[in-house]
């Protein structure tokens, strides 16, 4: 069993100390934030498809404040999925228990 290697100066500076966790783990959270970044992609496509086919069915006014929320969710969506990424990768590696998931309330809203 060879020394590891040291990890790069922004993984220490992003993730912090504390030990590896489990891959399965890791890899689990990674799932996660894929799931998020693909409903954000999601309302993303909704918004450009509102903008596309629904113009002469809504009003201007209407439409614009329906695509401008739907671009703004899904840029919320995606920057709340890289944080919490993060914050449960840090607490897998100082073996705390994980952070309740704020976007939950925020889509289900």
């Amino acid at each position: 069993m060879g020394v590891p290697e040291p990890r790069p100066d922004w993984s220490r500076r992003l993730l912090g100390q504390g030990e590896a966790p489990d891959p399965r783990f890791t890899l689990a959270n990674e799932r996660t934030f894929l799931a998020w970044v693909r409903t954000a992609l999601a309302l993303l496509g909704g918004a450009i498809a509102i903008e596309t086919f629904a113009g002469h069915v809504l009003e201007t006014p209407l439409r614009l404040w329906l695509v401008a929320g739907l671009m703004r969710l899904s840029a919320l969506l995606s920057a709340g999925a890289c944080l919490r990424w993060l914050r449960v990768e840090r607490a897998l590696r100082h073996r705390r228990p994980l952070p309740l998931p704020a976007l939950v309330p925020l889509l289900a809203l």
